[in-house]
């Protein structure tokens, strides 16, 4: 039976609030696109202890890691989750979300617009694939079953849907896309939105990196359509994170856990990986293979007790991804680093620069 761990920061003492995270982004700093090269974007390294801070690019990153330390990456794949499809009963236009697989048919699914798609109703998603509607859940979705039971039916999904793009990009999905949301370690479908942080490597990076001795290992978190989806709470400490599907095996623990003993840095490679770590160890040191869920949302005065840094990018203001950076430093350090990367013309976005807090 799969775990699901529901954690909140530890001590908290003082209430963290939204407008702690505002700061103003201008839209020109926003990526539409990402870099070419990959490891051709820019990287800010910055310091946790002293606070200094550097600026190269991520090809660059092997020069600020150490023999030994571990890289952990996720490996998920998106998925192009997003449909047009068409209700059969009257012909309208509905917009499909797939969510996340129930069983072999069954999947839950959000839809757009929601009081036009009532159980019963028949969706087709092309001439050879459709569904019925047999349920709604508690978060205004829809629980939809296909007509086919296919096991491998996410290669028809390749094959049909679009790849879901933050809104605030502002632009429809280009083909070409699909490949774009993909890192070069993602081996295992899943995910609807990108772990943006693996974006940045190449696989001459991932070699210098091996070759430094630098470690990699992979676990697995498949990020769902929340991780796009604002805070629209002031205390941040009452809102409720998504859960989301984690696995790490004992594999990638064990060269982990040896690296934590012989004084080596883990280095969490995005939001994502740091959430599944930090599931895995609740409040010791070691890293605990296993599969299951996790809600764990980090914000101070939460301290992370396998992650010793973590690789991110620059994210929007009042995002998830800059409370969870302020959990290495404060809101107000984090604040002042965002305002750094906006003199220096940093990107912004899932498609933008990269931080590196060691």
């Amino acid at each position: 039976m799969p775990h699901t761990h529901s954690m909140r920061p530890l001590l908290q003492r003082d209430k963290i609030r939204l407008q702690d995270y505002e700061f103003g982004l201008p839209g020109g700093n926003i990526a539409e696109y990402p870099s070419e090269p990959r490891d051709s974007c820019r990287l800010m390294v910055i310091e946790v202890e002293s606070g200094a801070t550097a600026h190269t690019t991520f090809r660059s990153l092997p020069d600020y890691l150490n023999p030994g330390d571990v890289l952990v990456v996720n490996d998920t794949r998106v998925f192009p989750a997003s449909f047009k499809t068409v209700k059969e009963e009257t012909g309208d236009r509905i917009d499909v979300l797939i969510v996340r697989n129930l069983n072999d048919k069954a999947w839950e699914v959000m839809v757009h617009p929601p009081r036009k798609v009532r159980i019963g109703n028949t969706l087709e998603f092309s001439d050879y694939l459709t569904c019925d509607v047999i349920d709604n859940t508690i978060s205004s979705g829809r629980v939809i079953q296909f007509h086919r039971s296919d096991p491998d039916i996410l290669a028809t999904f390749f094959q049909i849907g679009q790849v879901l793009l933050p809104p605030y990009l502002g632009r429809e999905p280009e083909p070409v896309d699909r490949e774009r949301m993909q890192s070069v370690f993602a081996e295992k479908p899943g995910s609807i939105s990108t772990p943006s942080a693996g974006l940045h490597f190449s696989e001459s990076l991932v070699d210098d990196l091996k070759s430094r001795g630098i470690l990699i290992v992979n676990i697995t978190l498949h990020l769902l359509q929340g991780h796009f989806e604002p805070i629209h709470v002031n205390e941040i400490s009452k809102y409720n994170m998504q859960s989301e599907q984690f696995q790490i095996t004992p594999e990638s623990c064990k060269v982990i856990n040896q690296a934590k003993q012989r004084g080596r840095r883990i280095i969490s490679v995005g939001a994502s990986v740091t959430r599944a770590l930090e599931s895995s160890h609740f409040n010791g040191e070691t890293c605990l293979a296993q599969e299951g869920w996790t809600d764990l949302f980090i914000y101070p005065p939460y301290r992370p007790g396998i992650t010793d840094g973590v690789i991110s990018n620059f994210n929007l203001p009042q995002s998830k991804t800059m409370m969870l950076q302020s959990a290495f430093l404060s809101a107000e350090d984090i604040r002042e680093v965002y305002h750094t990367a906006l003199r220096e013309n940093y990107r912004f976005g899932v498609f933008g620069d990269a931080a590196l807090f060691i």
